[in-house]
């Protein structure tokens, strides 16, 4: 704690949401892509609205201010919390606290008020429709937008004014991820019942006054709506409700809670808060895409102008008028051939032809990869780092997380721009070359699980001459081994692959590159490449079965000669991570290649499964259960590795 001439606090600490070094990764973890995904959602919704002359109307425009504010009032609170959780230092300044404190409640204020007006253009359009456009003109839609914004600010500077003439003397814990009216005031060392007073009326006014323009708003909504006879009618109106009436709950809700009561502090405070400041301005721009039919239509509509453009996929030649053969293939769009025999280019037709579902599929494709490059990233960087952990069983640790982040890299990043663009194409080339590195990868990591299983096997087997025999010299040899394994199987799947004929059809039922779906549109003999496949597919898996097989029955078998329970529970949870790791990926594997070319509906289920969600599993499983690794991101933690101290 800071003070001025021991009186006067200039500085606080924020004591976050926990003290749990663990939990503090794991908020880190959810708030970062919850974040992203905030900005995201909303600057998407604001691109489409501006681009889109169809959406250029009073709703949207507000719709459009709404998104900017949520995006705004996000950031006030959550890059700071984001540095509090991967720096030891909580510290804020007291102005910085009270800018903090101002900015909340300026956009909040801004925003509350938004949400007021918004109901009162759904009053007007339903109410009067015939006058709607007369009323709500240009002007005076930029002048209301403009009250709300000078509103916002005269709420905020009442409530930081009032806030910053408050004696602090000590102590100068908040406990609290940001600054707010509430966890200050109790921190206060003298009678602050007047100006507390003053801070609910303020607040108490603003809350009147959206309430009552809401409540009077809807009820003439409402009104209106019930003397329309038909039914359709009636739920088209309402439908144009229905999303406002939603945000404005999951808003005023826990706002009415945090502000209109005495600084008494609730154990649920901080969820609620996390719900308003964190939840509420994704869930926005989520409620109002999914349920607003012409917000979907202007994305699409976004889309085909090339936003993620389709040229990014075009073959270095054009279709040429003369070019018969377009109707011998059922003029399918976007496959090139030379000679009319050769496809040059695949269609990827993804998990879903359903547009509404490739949204989801990349909000969710989204949030696991870039988990899993957080998560892997911060294994290998604790791993680097730490001189604890240099030791060979981390060694491979750090390896495997590098292979983890490299083999989600090489299908997620195209998957997620496919789901947003018409264009699902991809060249003769770039599909090779990305079946080649999905076997590349994937196989250098199986051959790199079974050494990790031998070097289980050393560690407790042969416990005195581990050092001897895992030296790092050995180590780095092993390790440079499961690369020209997975080098040498990934050229023996690609060439025969490669060497395939492909002159139609040219669409791939998955979302990657892969040698089933590829020897399925082959239009030559594939019996001698699927042999070929199945026999190098084959030999990889039988020796990392038996290298897994027998490692595991003598460690079992060393396990159970040890006589104290504590000793084999021990011996046991260093192996538990690793086992539930084969398991989550041999497994997938086995499935989809260790059986003919024929497609089975969970195909691509299992895909997703092995190349997206293991990737994102590994980290958390050994971090998680391996006390040596929570140690050591505490101990990185301290060592300021991610941020000084000096920041603040």
């Amino acid at each position: 704690m800071a003070v001025g001439n021991e009186t006067k606090v200039i500085e606080f600490t924020l004591l976050g949401l926990s003290d749990t070094p663990e939990l503090q990764i794991v908020f880190f973890m959810v708030f970062l892509p919850l974040y992203l995904l905030t900005v995201a959602g909303n600057l998407l919704i604001m691109v489409t609205i501006k681009v889109d002359p169809r959406l250029h109307s009073p709703m949207y425009f507000f719709l459009s201010n709404m998104s900017f504010l949520d995006l705004c009032y996000s950031t006030v609170t959550v890059p700071k919390t984001l540095l509090s959780l991967i720096s030891e230092n909580k510290a804020i300044s007291f102005n910085d606290c009270i800018a903090q404190l101002f900015f909340l409640h300026f956009f909040g204020g801004t925003e509350c008020f938004l949400l007021t007006l918004m109901a009162y253009d759904r009053y007007v359009a339903i109410c009067n429709p015939l006058r709607y456009t007369t009323i709500m003109n240009r002007t005076v839609c930029f002048q209301l937008v403009a009250s709300t914004w000078v509103a916002g600010f005269v709420h905020s500077f009442t409530q930081a004014f009032l806030t910053y003439q408050l004696p602090f003397c000590g102590p100068n814990e908040i406990n609290h991820f940001f600054c707010d009216v509430h966890p200050l005031s109790v921190l206060a060392c003298s009678n602050i019942f007047a100006i507390e007073t003053m801070i609910i009326a303020n607040s108490g006014m603003i809350s009147l006054t959206c309430f009552l323009v809401l409540l009077l708003s809807y009820i003439g909504i409402i009104s209106t709506i019930l003397k329309i006879r038909s039914a359709e009618g009636r739920r088209k109106a309402f439908s144009t409700c229905a999303s406002h009436l939603m945000v404005v709950t999951l808003f005023f809700g826990p706002c009415v809670f945090i502000y209109l009561r005495p600084s008494v502090t609730f154990s649920a405070d901080k969820m609620v808060s996390i719900f308003y400041t964190i939840l509420t301005p994704l869930l926005n721009p989520v409620i109002y895409t999914l349920r607003n039919e012409e917000v979907k239509t202007a994305m699409k509509r976004l889309n085909s102008r090339k936003v993620f453009p389709q040229g990014m996929h075009k073959p270095c030649f054009q279709k040429k008028n003369n070019e018969k053969y377009w109707l011998e293939f059922g003029k399918v769009e976007g496959m090139a051939v030379r000679n009319e025999t050769r496809v040059t280019q695949f269609i990827l037709l993804g998990l879903s032809g359903n547009p509404d579902l490739q949204i989801v599929y990349f909000v969710l494709f989204l949030v696991v990869y870039l988990l899993t490059v957080t998560g892997n990233f911060l294994v290998v960087l604790t791993i680097y780092v730490d001189s604890h952990l240099h030791t060979p069983m981390y060694f491979f640790l750090s390896n495997l997380s590098f292979l983890d982040l490299s083999f989600s890299t090489v299908t997620v990043p195209r998957t997620l721009v496919n789901f947003l663009s018409q264009s699902k194409t991809i060249s003769f080339n770039d599909c090779v070359t990305q079946f080649f590195f999905v076997h590349f990868i994937g196989s250098a990591e199986g051959l790199h699980l079974t050494l990790m299983a031998y070097d289980r096997y050393v560690a407790i087997c042969h416990p005195l001459r581990y050092t001897t025999i895992m030296n790092r010299r050995v180590c780095l040899l092993l390790v440079v081994f499961t690369w020209l394994g997975g080098f040498t199987h990934a050229c023996g799947q690609s060439f025969p692959i490669a060497q395939l004929s492909f002159c139609g059809p040219n669409e791939l039922d998955h979302f990657f590159c892969d040698s089933h779906t590829l020897s399925l549109l082959a239009c030559s003999d594939t019996f001698i490449s699927e042999v070929a496949d199945m026999a190098n597919s084959g030999t990889l898996a039988l020796i990392c079965f038996f290298g897994v097989f027998i490692s595991y029955v003598y460690i079992i078998s060393t396990i159970l000669k040890i006589r104290s329970v504590e000793g084999r529970r021990k011996a046991f949870s260093t192996c538990a991570s690793h086992f539930l790791v084969v398991i989550l990926f041999f497994g997938p594997c086995i499935f989809l290649y260790m059986r003919p070319s024929v497609v089975f509906a969970a195909d691509k289920k299992v895909s997703v499964f092995y190349t997206i969600v293991t990737p994102l599993l590994n980290p958390c499983i050994y971090t998680l259960r391996s006390e040596e690794v929570k140690k050591a991101m505490k101990r990185l933690g301290g060592k300021k590795s991610f941020l000084g101290t000096n920041m603040n």
